[in-house]
């Protein structure tokens, strides 16, 4: 979410009423962001970058700290190294792509056709037609995968690894039950990622977006009152970006 402050409690320091915040309310609890007014404790959010707008903003938080959390916190990307994002237009995944090429990796992504444009313009260096091609013969030597994705996705990653490389699954519920067993065969390091809120790496993320160096693309803003458009929207499959509803 993105807003402003609307009044803060005692021992609040970080921000005062007025102040333009954004952030990632604690999920998947039931304080969500599908309201005019939240109440959070105040480091689940950061000052919003003058250079975004609420919109922008409210598109960043989930995704980015999960894109984050996954390739910076869990898989340690550094330069130099191959890394693979699955659904590289997605919501998460064209984060993704941003924050990898921020620390210095060859980013490989895997998406559409009609989409390639739009990746290669987040600075991926290779794009692959999952449609056209099995991904699993058409990239090597990867040291890092990041699966937005699940299913055989997981296993047919593997293919594509070093070993002693790190696989990161964002869907868990849908994970291939013998693929810790799998990855630990490859040499590969197995992990699932479920994002949380982090007030560190959302200022890191947050000077990103300021300095033009993250970017989030906005598929459809839609009013509250559409919750329902929003989700069947999200649910093809097919956005490009993220979907963001306005309040008010």
């Amino acid at each position: 979410m993105s807003g402003v402050v609307e009044e803060v409690g005692l021992g609040v320091t970080l921000f005062e009423p007025g102040d333009e915040v954004f952030g990632m309310l604690r999920c998947p609890f039931a304080n969500g962001a599908y309201a005019e007014y939240v109440a959070a404790p105040a480091r689940t959010f950061v000052r919003k970058p003058a250079e975004l707008d609420h919109v922008h903003a409210a598109a960043i938080p989930l995704a980015a700290l999960t894109a984050w959390q996954a390739l910076v916190d869990t898989a340690g990307v550094r330069p130099g190294q191959r890394v693979l994002v699955h659904a590289a237009a997605g919501g998460v995944g064209h984060l993704a792509v941003q924050i990898a090429k921020a620390h210095g990796a060859h980013v490989i992504g895997t998406a559409r056709a009609a989409k390639h444009d739009f990746v290669r313009g987040l600075g991926a260096d290779e794009v692959v037609d999952y449609t056209e091609v099995d991904f699993a013969d058409a990239v090597k030597d990867v040291d890092v995968v990041l699966d937005t994705i699940g299913g055989d996705y997981g296993p047919r990653s593997l293919r594509t690894m070093r070993p002693g490389g790190t696989l990161v699954s964002l869907v868990l519920h849908e994970l291939a039950d013998d693929l810790p067993a799998q990855a630990d065969k490859a040499g590969v390091r197995h992990r699932g990622v479920v994002v949380e809120p982090d007030h560190a790496a959302l200022g890191e993320i947050a000077a990103l977006a300021a300095a033009g160096r993250l970017r989030v693309e906005i598929d459809t803003v839609l009013p509250l009152e559409r919750v329902a458009e929003a989700h069947a929207r999200g649910e093809t499959g097919r956005a490009t970006g993220k979907i963001v509803l306005t309040v008010g």
